[in-house]
């Protein structure tokens, strides 16, 4: 069971990066690798900086608007504290997906003396937020781009039919597990139920609490940050330069979404990227660069200020 554990959370995300990483050195030939280097060695780093700030002020937005979900339970962390569980979150997502949410409410509920639970619960509640912009976006792009998006999903045998079998089955799995929690008197059920409760509290703070407003323009903002770190990284390249904005967007949401769904994108998010920018007319070489700038300038910059978070949180807290 331990293995399988392993397997599914962290060998088979590292290996289908490594994959993709192959692919695309096996789809290109040795003269679009060598253009690929040299797209990367030759771009403007300005923007690649001004990208990275972009991405800076995104997290430190995030941290900033998770007290508004934590002031209706009570809770008022430090921003330090806040600021740096954030980018240990985002440093334990590159190696194992989705890990950072339980290692940044265990963090942050550890240094604040706060009850895991109902902290999880907020960090729960902040993704739903933030998986409804993500949906957002998916449509604008849906709308400004459909012809594009339709052509890339229907080679793939997408067939809704059978994810809609997929959720009617999933719910009715959680309507018997519902019955059998609410009937069941055991022990551990109990504590189960304890624990759902307190992460409901959680999740029920967004409705709760009394700055909604500033809760909102935090979101916008975050999310217009990470749209503006990635246009910006197409002035660093001569050859996306002419790239607009509707055609940036369907990029950015295929690149958001494989970032969520695995460790941080590794080798899968220049693939999808640059699949997608084919689409507008940009060579295959320059849409892997592109990828691979982006990629890894956010990449260098999460394991930074991540790694100087993990070791800075232990020392701040000893020192108040």
């Amino acid at each position: 069971m331990a293995f399988l554990k392993t397997l599914f959370r962290k060998i088979l995300p590292l290996t289908i990066g490594v994959f993709f990483i192959w692919l695309s050195i096996r789809t290109t030939t040795p003269e679009e690798r060598n253009a690929i280097i040299e797209s990367i060695q030759n771009a403007n780093y300005f923007f690649v900086g001004l990208s990275i700030f972009f991405a800076v002020l995104s997290h430190l937005s995030r941290a900033y608007r998770w007290k508004y979900l934590l002031q209706p339970l009570g809770y008022k962390p430090r921003f330090i504290n806040s600021v740096l569980t954030v980018m240990i979150a985002y440093l334990a997502n590159l190696g194992v997906p989705r890990s950072g949410e339980i290692l940044r409410a265990t963090a942050l509920a550890n240094y604040e003396k706060l009850p895991f639970e109902k902290v999880f619960g907020t960090v729960v509640a902040e993704r739903i937020v933030d998986l409804l912009f993500l949906i957002f976006f998916i449509l604008i792009a849906l709308w400004v781009q459909f012809d594009l998006i339709w052509d890339l999903l229907r080679p793939k045998d997408f067939n809704p039919y059978s994810i809609a079998l997929l959720a009617i089955f999933g719910m009715l799995i959680l309507l018997v597990l519902r019955h059998y929690f609410n009937k069941s008197q055991k022990g551990w059920v109990i504590k189960i139920k304890t624990l759902f409760i307190g992460f409901l509290q959680g999740i029920k703070s967004v409705l709760s609490m009394p700055h909604k407003g500033l809760f909102m323009l935090h979101t916008v903002f975050i999310w217009a940050m990470y749209l503006a770190m990635f246009y910006t990284v197409k002035w660093a390249m001569p050859e996306t330069d002419a790239l607009t904005l509707t055609m940036v967007i369907p990029a950015f949401v295929a690149g958001g979404i494989v970032i969520s769904a695995t460790n941080g994108g590794i080798g899968v998010y220049p693939f999808t990227v640059a699949l997608v920018l084919e689409g507008f007319g940009i060579s295959n070489q320059a849409g892997l660069a592109f990828g691979w700038i982006m990629w890894s300038s956010q990449t260098f910059m999460i394991l930074v200020f991540g790694a100087l978070s993990f070791f800075t949180l232990p020392l701040v807290n000893r020192a108040s």
